[in-house]
């Protein structure tokens, strides 16, 4: 009967924790801010739902799941550069994946939405809602960033500059 009792219980409990909005951490200042109806203006729908409103784009749908070029990946709210081409590998899980941020980009956070506890990764700049960190990445780190391709935007190395032009004869 107890074994019973204390099951029922944990399921009430699991249920309502289910139920309950996330906590949000006290606000971070922040070096970019804006009013909510500027953050509307600057990003696309996806983009706003995503680093504003903690939401998920569905999975496999981001180009930049796709992106091979050398670069950098940078905060779609206010450019700041968090992830190196160099650190992506293909996760299998349908995201952007990285194992490894650069360096003072990211900050974390605890995130107890839909009844589970995940660590939230988000920009340090803007704050911006950019994924969550997992930790079952490849070595070195043995992390995965996985990110939300409309969190970002993909800024190409420079290419080297071309030789001189061989001189003109006569």
């Amino acid at each position: 009967m107890r074994a019973r009792r204390r099951t029922l219980l944990l399921a009430g409990i699991a249920a309502l924790a289910a139920r309950i909005p996330p906590v949000r951490a006290a606000a971070t200042p922040y070096t970019v801010t804006h009013s909510e109806a500027t953050w509307r203006k600057l990003l696309t729908p996806g983009q706003y739902d995503i680093l504003r409103q903690q939401g998920t784009e569905p999975p496999f749908s981001s180009p930049l799941l796709h992106e091979h070029r050398a670069g950098l990946f940078t905060c779609a709210g206010c450019a700041l550069p968090l992830f190196s081409s160099r650190t992506k590998y293909d996760s299998h899980t349908g995201w952007p994946s990285f194992y490894a941020a650069l360096p003072h980009a990211v900050r974390t956070r605890t995130d107890t939405s839909y009844g589970m506890v995940r660590t939230e990764v988000h920009c340090r700049r803007c704050g911006g809602h950019l994924g969550h960190l997992f930790h079952d990445g490849p070595p070195p780190t043995g992390l995965r960033y996985c990110i939300n391709g409309l969190a970002l935007i993909f800024k190409p190395a420079s290419p080297p500059p071309a030789p001189p032009a061989p001189p003109h004869p006569g």
